[in-house]
């Protein structure tokens, strides 16, 4: 395909755990200091595949063989693999939150003097590579003290402390917002011009196209093909199209609501930021939902539509300052998650690791989790009727796993979001809150959560959707509530929300004269 060998390639890797072929006999063929994309559903096995180059899985524990820079490798550890110039940036940020930004950098790597740490080395190699990537923090800042984008910088930073010639990112977008999207699309370039070669896992297609030079993509666990993206002709359909083995010109379920009458309704919700008294994150937030209904919430990164989701959930963020909560024209109390709970709430949280799940669960003790009380008598568990529980949701719900006692991180992220909703289900919920439900998950994915929600929503539950996607929102939902530093500043109708539209609506507060009023919808 080149006149020059390839920087790596990777021959006939397979990859089995107990009862699952994750790769099967995958080739890969990356170009010197090209941007590579790898695509494909969850569960495809794009990060077992890096994982196998980057040597968390080491060389023994899978068959085929890896060539990097003309030559075979067996890495026995991911330390090895660094050595070699090889570093991989996990969807899951390895850094230590209560380590500044120089210690964590230099993590591993630290510069010796006199048998102790050259600090004056370490802050000045710190500076070098925050000015490398954009970083202006004072490199004694603590990790936690910085947003997620910053994270993934510093992340950056810290694998061009190890000297990288090949870097790995896995989802490096998945949690940022569209500047620190862009950001780090435009350091990715940067690097290529530095003679860098970089391999990006996303399930963000249009940053794929925009970016990379060549697509690889994986389906169930094989390699289906390798797109030249310098030759033209490389859209997000025939992405799609390689990825799930069709088109998807309709991304979203065909479906006709059919919503009845408000049944959930909030009125002036105040809530105040949990450390900074003077801040409100919620102001006087007011809106309705009705039963069969899925209602979106639009807004731009710390809008406060997570927020306003969990104060109402039980009062789980923020110090509550006023407000009333209706269902079916009652006022109700939701001072405890118990509470909102059995009044017939569910939340979804964006984070599915961190707050979603037990990582240490398997998947029927994750799905009884929220209701206990109805997988016990007298207190005491009732196995068989546990396991029948959750082995109907991982059917009806398709949760690609042999069996509900498998642990939920052995799941793709597609499948374990799966798990959080059938959690959440189990619950018997009327109104159930899903916040990012889609996050980090692929188009085949979505296009099946889509169609439970759909399927919730026909039960007659309502649903409220939190999504940075705007075609998300635009496709799924029958309304749209647009929010702007806590507070709603519009109300739009399916037929009338566009992008431009809904943008106004997210960067103003001329609530009066924004909000656009729906009838039925």
């Amino acid at each position: 395909m080149e006149s020059a060998p390839p920087l790596l390639e990777m021959r006939s890797i397979t990859k089995e755990f107990p009862g699952v072929l994750a790769l099967s006999d995958v080739n890969l063929r990356v170009r010197r200091g090209e941007i590579h994309a790898i695509c494909g559903e969850n569960g495809a096995g794009k990060s077992t595949l890096m994982k196998v180059l980057s040597g968390v899985y080491p060389y023994g524990s899978y068959s085929g063989s890896i060539l990097y820079q003309g030559n075979e490798t067996r890495f026995a550890d991911i330390k090895a693999s660094e050595h070699a110039g090889i570093v991989i940036i996990h969807q899951e940020l390895a850094l230590v939150p209560g380590m500044s930004i120089t210690e964590n950098i230099i993590l591993g790597n630290e510069p010796r003097r006199f048998g102790g740490i050259d600090w004056k080395a370490a802050n000045h190699k710190a500076l070098e590579l925050m000015a490398m990537v954009g970083l202006t923090e004072d490199p004694d800042t603590l990790i936690k003290d910085i947003g997620v984008g910053k994270q993934q910088l510093v992340e950056i930073a810290k694998a061009f402390a190890k000297d990288v010639k090949l870097l790995i990112l896995d989802e490096p977008t998945a949690a940022l917002n569209e500047a620190d999207s862009r950001h780090l699309l435009d350091l990715l370039r940067g690097f290529k011009e530095r003679g860098v070669t970089s391999i990006m896992i996303s399930h963000k297609l249009n940053e794929i196209a925009a970016i990379a030079d060549s697509i690889t993509i994986l389906r169930d666990g094989k390699t289906i093909e390798t797109l030249d993206v310098t030759a033209g002709a490389v859209d997000e359909d025939r992405i799609v199209r390689g990825m799930v083995g069709r088109s998807l010109s309709n991304r979203f379920p065909d479906h006709t609501p059919d919503i009845g009458d408000v049944f959930f309704e909030v009125r002036d919700w105040t809530v105040r930021h949990p450390i900074s008294a003077e801040r409100l994150v919620c102001k006087n937030s007011s809106f309705t939902v009705r039963r069969g209904e899925i209602v979106g919430f639009a807004g731009l990164m710390g809008a406060g539509r997570t927020e306003l989701a969990m104060s109402l959930f039980g009062r789980a963020y923020g110090v509550y300052l006023g407000g009333q909560v209706f269902k079916d024209g009652k006022p109700v109390e939701l001072k405890s998650v118990a509470q909102a709970i059995n009044h017939g709430l569910a939340y979804v949280s964006e984070d599915r690791k961190a707050i979603g799940l037990n990582l240490l669960d398997d998947i029927k003790t994750s799905i009884v989790a929220a209701k206990l009380s109805k997988v016990t008598r007298n207190g005491v568990l009732d196995e068989a009727r546990e396991y029948h529980e959750a082995e109907s949701y991982r059917k009806s719900l398709r949760i690609k796993s042999p069996s509900v006692d498998d642990g939920v991180t052995t799941l793709s992220g597609g499948n374990q979001q799966k798990v959080v909703l059938a959690k959440w289900m189990f619950t018997d919920p009327d109104l159930l809150i899903l916040d990012e439900p889609t996050r980090g998950i692929d188009v085949g994915a979505k296009y099946e959560i889509y169609g439970i929600i759909q399927q919730l929503a026909d039960e007659g539950k309502g649903v409220i959707v939190i999504s940075s996607e705007l075609p998300e929102l635009i496709g799924l939902c029958d309304r749209i509530y647009t929010v702007f530093e806590g507070t709603i500043t519009g109300e739009i109708a399916r037929k009338d929300a566009d992008p431009e539209v809904l943008m106004k609506q997210m960067t103003s507060i001329n609530k009066k004269t924004s909000i656009t009023k729906t009838a039925n919808a």
